[in-house]
């Protein structure tokens, strides 16, 4: 029985505080909680934006940049903050981080995208965690809305490739709610999705926060993506890493999104 693969994706309102610069406990307690689940016998894979949030505020940008280039630009400093960051807090699980930066190019290729499959057996075959983003300073499609367009998608992308077990989304908002919660107090979290109908995709709002590109809308696209190829997939919120241990015993944390594809429901 091979070992569960879990792929994790994590966005850049729960990475950072409002004025773009890290944050750190969340970040640690974000790296603690996974360093648990792998000791606990999943293998592990971590798709995180953040990398234009983090640049932004590692120089002291206020607001993001509608130019192209400048966003490139705080991708590349981001990315390395971000990865010295994730290196300094696995490490002190012990436990071995490596960065996979993708375009859709590549995943689209037949050959790329045997690359890449091959690079994710052998990288969770090492007890490795791999650290995927889209590569910003050569791909502009998710800086300008095109191919992947967000992490959300890209994290579906992947847990498909490699044949992932769950998908887990971690965002501001706790799931996949009847009204807008910031709008309606009386809104109620729906807690499983079997499927995702046109009134499904109807309760989704438009975009995130300022420093990120989503909304629950991408969420539900990716839950899709994930569904079609018969993985589950959990929209939780990541202001609570406990969220992660109660997926992990098995308990309900935010929304649930049935698989509706070869091995799901539908299939």
């Amino acid at each position: 029985m091979k070992d569960e693969i879990w792929v994790i994706k994590v966005g850049t309102s729960t990475l950072t505080y409002e004025n773009g610069r890290v944050n750190l406990r969340r970040m640690e307690s974000l790296c603690r909680a996974l360093a648990d689940i792998q000791n606990a016998g999943k293998k592990l894979v971590l798709v995180s934006s953040g990398a234009i949030g983090v640049g932004m505020g590692k120089l002291g940008l206020q607001s993001r940049p509608s130019e192209t280039e400048k966003k490139q630009a705080l991708a590349a400093v981001g990315q390395c903050e971000l990865m010295f960051l994730y290196d300094k807090f696995f490490g002190e699980y012990n436990q071995t981080v490596a960065q996979v930066l993708l375009t859709a190019g590549v995943v689209h290729d037949d050959r790329g995208k045997q690359n890449v499959q091959n690079t994710f057996r052998e990288l969770l075959g090492m007890g490795a965690i791999p650290i995927v983003n889209e590569n910003d300073t050569v791909e502009t499609s998710e800086l300008e809305g095109q191919n992947f367009g967000d992490n959300d998608t890209l994290s579906a992308v992947v847990a498909s490739l490699i044949s992932a077990d769950f998908l887990v989304i971690l965002t501001d908002i706790d799931g996949l709610y009847d009204r807008d919660p910031r709008q309606d107090p009386t809104a109620r979290l729906i807690p499983r999705v079997e499927k995702i109908t046109p009134e499904i995709e109807a309760l989704a709002g438009g975009a995130g926060s300022n420093r990120g590109t989503g909304g629950m809308a991408t969420k539900l696209r990716a839950a899709k993506i994930a569904g079609a190829a018969g993985i589950p997939c959990a929209v939780v919120s990541g202001s609570d890493m406990q969220n992660l241990y109660g997926l992990l015993d098995g308990k309900p944390v935010g929304t649930l999104f049935e698989p509706e594809g070869p091995y799901g429901q539908e299939g």
